[in-house]
């Protein structure tokens, strides 16, 4: 397993400075944003798929540092229900796709969208109730006549590029826990299995749902494709008088029900560790790329600190064979 960097958190630098803080760190791999709500900061998408040498380049670039590419990321709404939002991201999801495929990686990470409640809508309805019963009539809109009819569509062209689909189980979205991405994945006919997880246990935590149940039920379910290192931190008193449903700004942090943090600073590296041997356990021994959404540090104190407690965490080296057992 490698420690990676979803890179966003420095989308003021340059490539090259970039690539120079991951290596000075130990980090093992990157995860670039190639449009939509990321960004593309650190990828120049229509100059890479127009030019094969560029490519190379770009590749050979990460090998003289011993950078693997994890994935690239195209985290958007492309069900939205203004059109132009809606295009401009299905637009980043598509080439993203053509992207990933070039460049030969098999993930493609971002978010399942969320439509309006009704065809004449202006913004996105996350519905969490399922009464009254009018919010389970906006669930039926959403699902049946524009997400599974979409995402069946894109599952096609995943396959066709021999491309998984990374989806981060995020609240807003109608994809956001095991069930709506086993729904999503069910119901996109053949090539359905091109859809699957990002696992971000940060915004899993709040809804009360265990990461390592969650994660160990994806793996068993083939589903597991991708990991995001984020911590969440839950304020026991505030949560205890309000939940965790949650509207004030992520600034408040005295008053909030809970905040993002680096890695370590929400939950124990004994919590790290358990993970890491969940997601070994299930199978997965890609990258647990690190995503910095912490406002009580900087960009670079919040990464150096989750890298520390990461390397203390992962797991590097393949099982060998177990000398006291048989099997």
């Amino acid at each position: 397993m490698k420690i990676g960097l979803f890179t966003p958190l420095f989308g003021d630098k340059p490539f090259s400075e970039v690539l120079d803080i991951v290596q000075d760190l130990g980090i093992q791999a990157v995860e670039l944003g190639a449009g939509a709500y990321p960004g593309n900061p650190h990828l120049d998408v229509d100059h890479l798929l127009e030019n094969p040498k560029a490519r190379e380049e770009f590749l050979a670039e990460l090998g003289r540092r011993n950078i693997t590419l994890s994935a690239i990321s195209v985290h958007g709404n492309p069900l939205h229900p203004n059109r132009q939002i809606a295009e401009d991201h299905h637009t980043a999801f598509r080439k993203g796709v053509q992207l990933a495929s070039a460049l030969g990686i098999s993930c493609l990470n971002g978010f399942s969208g969320c439509p309006g409640d009704h065809p004449q809508a202006i913004n996105p309805n996350w519905v969490t109730c399922a009464w009254p019963d009018e919010y389970r009539d906006i669930l039926e809109y959403q699902w049946n006549e524009v997400a599974i009819p979409y995402w069946t569509e894109q599952a096609k062209f995943l396959a066709e590029h021999n491309v998984n689909f990374c989806i981060e189980m995020h609240p807003g979205f109608i994809v956001y826990n095991n069930d709506t991405l086993l729904k999503l994945r069910h119901s996109t006919g053949p090539n359905g299995t091109r859809i699957g997880a990002n696992f971000d246990p940060s915004h899993l935590w709040w809804q009360g749902i265990d990461p390592l149940a969650a994660v160990r039920q994806l793996g068993i379910e083939g589903a597991l494709f991708h990991v995001h290192a984020k911590d969440t931190r839950i304020e026991p008193e505030t949560s205890k008088l309000n939940g965790n449903l949650d509207t004030k700004s992520y600034g408040d942090f005295l008053n909030r029900s809970w905040v993002f943090r680096s890695v370590g600073y929400g939950h124990s590296v004994e919590w790290w560790k358990e993970f890491v041997s969940v997601l070994r356990t299930v199978g997965y021994d890609h990258v647990i790329s690190i995503e910095h959404e912490d406002g009580l540090m900087t960009s670079m104190e919040g990464l150096t600190k989750a890298v520390s407690t990461l390397k203390e965490a992962v797991i590097t080296e393949q099982a060998g064979p177990m000398f006291w057992a048989r099997d």
